[in-house]
């Protein structure tokens, strides 16, 4: 599997022409990390149950969105792969799914990747129960494989295409969550585009009447490139916007910005790769407005970080993953529980053989405990995105892969 897939899928891969931006990281995931390795709190302190295993068929592959969660505890979430094996790619143009507690799967939606889109991200949902979402593949045909599309899928599963990216200044790709504000207008990010030169991505605004408004365009420089994060933005009282890019910045290796709801930019941090590099994950708050995220790669030990972010921009590397037990290349948002511990997957590692990737806890003192090892089995493999912790402590994510099918899973892990 290609790393890539771990953040867009080899699906929007091809989608985008092929273009391998991501693979310019290879040799530094694959590059011998340092013997050393930071001490664990715990090793598979949690029970790990199956859900649901992806057939690779009509049921969809390769999930790689965050899980949402209803009342009824009901997941919802999207699946890069399978659904409609009639559509271009052959093997799916992606699905949106619901699993029930029970583990019944549901396929909300099956793409044929023509205007309605290909290769769904993450939801959201309203509180009429409508998702919405965005493809990073079909919709126009400007762009090779299409240039993507923003969608909402009411709740009975009909979908409507609310806007269509055309490749120009408007962007291409979306490959990020969508945010509400206060009005219904939507927020996220497109991963290229824009810029005519770079075609760097940009930061958009949707009102509820499907006019776009380019919030900033990113030009590959101090202003960073490429936001690739798939939990995109989120938003501050005041309506100021934060997310991620995967590259630009001072050194090329990425940065945390902030956007106002006038479209200025501020960057907050550019990436050094001793402090991280390449962050795949978008960025939380605590109570007082400091920022936490993570970094694909880069660190002390090379296997990525996570890291915290002063309303002052001052960065501290909070962890250091050493590829060893403790996994690599975490590129999930993090989540909070109520004691102040930080949740987590790595998509790498973990298990000496397999490799295929860790969930894992971080304690207030820096203290890491690895809740889950990843056998590449029935147990799944390569977790992506983030995870759902619902009111009991039990936490809900996927894997791109293993299961029955070798096409992903949605698990559960009670503590």
């Amino acid at each position: 599997m290609y790393m890539t897939s771990s953040i867009f899928g080899q699906s929007v891969r091809r989608h985008l022409g092929g273009a391998g931006l991501l693979l310019v990281l290879i040799p530094a995931l694959f590059t011998p990390l340092s013997a050393r390795a930071q001490a664990l709190g715990g090793v598979n302190s949690s029970t790990e149950s199956i859900l649901y295993s992806f057939t690779g068929g009509g049921d969809g592959a390769d999930p790689q969105a965050d899980l949402i969660q209803d009342a009824a505890g009901n997941l919802y979430g999207t699946t890069l792969t399978g659904g409609n094996l009639s559509c271009s790619p052959p093997n799916g143009c992606g699905t949106v799914f619901k699993v029930s507690r029970a583990g019944k799967e549901t396929v909300l939606y099956s793409f044929s990747g023509g205007a309605d889109g290909a290769s769904p991200i993450d939801l959201i949902r309203d509180a009429k129960g409508n998702l919405y979402g965005v493809a990073g593949g079909g919709g126009s045909s400007n762009c090779s494989g299409g240039c993507g599309v923003v969608y909402k899928l009411s709740s009975k599963g009909k979908e409507t295409v609310l806007y269509s990216f055309s490749g120009g200044t408007d962007g291409q790709n979306p490959l990020a969550k969508l945010i509400f504000d206060a009005n219904g207008s939507l927020y996220g990010t497109t991963g290229f585009g824009g810029d005519p030169t770079c075609k760097c991505g940009t930061v958009f605004k949707l009102s509820r009447t499907g006019k776009l408004t380019t919030l900033h365009t990113f030009t590959g420089g101090s202003d960073g490139a490429n936001p690739l994060a798939s939990r995109g933005l989120i938003v501050d009282v005041k309506g100021n916007l934060y997310g991620t890019t995967q590259s630009g910045g001072t050194s090329n290796y990425g940065t945390v910005y902030k956007v106002s709801s006038k479209g200025k930019e501020l960057v907050l941090h550019s990436f050094t790769e001793a402090d991280g590099r390449s962050p795949y994950s978008s960025v939380i708050f605590d109570a007082k407005g400091n920022l936490y995220g993570t970094t694909g790669t880069g660190g002390n030990l090379g296997g990525g970080v996570v890291y915290k972010l002063t309303m002052q921009r001052k960065e501290t590397v909070l962890y250091n993953f050493s590829g060893k037990a403790d996994g690599a290349l975490p590129g999930g948002s993090l989540i909070w529980d109520a004691k102040g511990n930080l949740y987590g997957t790595t998509y790498r590692y973990g298990d000496p053989t397999c490799k295929c990737g860790t969930v894992f806890k971080l304690g207030r003192t820096g203290k890491l405990a690895t809740l889950h090892t990843f056998m590449g089995g029935s147990d799944g493999a390569n977790p992506s995105n983030g995870l759902t912790l619902d009111a009991k402590g039990s936490l809900y994510g996927t894997t791109t892969a293993g299961g029955s099918s070798n096409a992903g899973t949605v698990f559960k892990l009670t503590p």
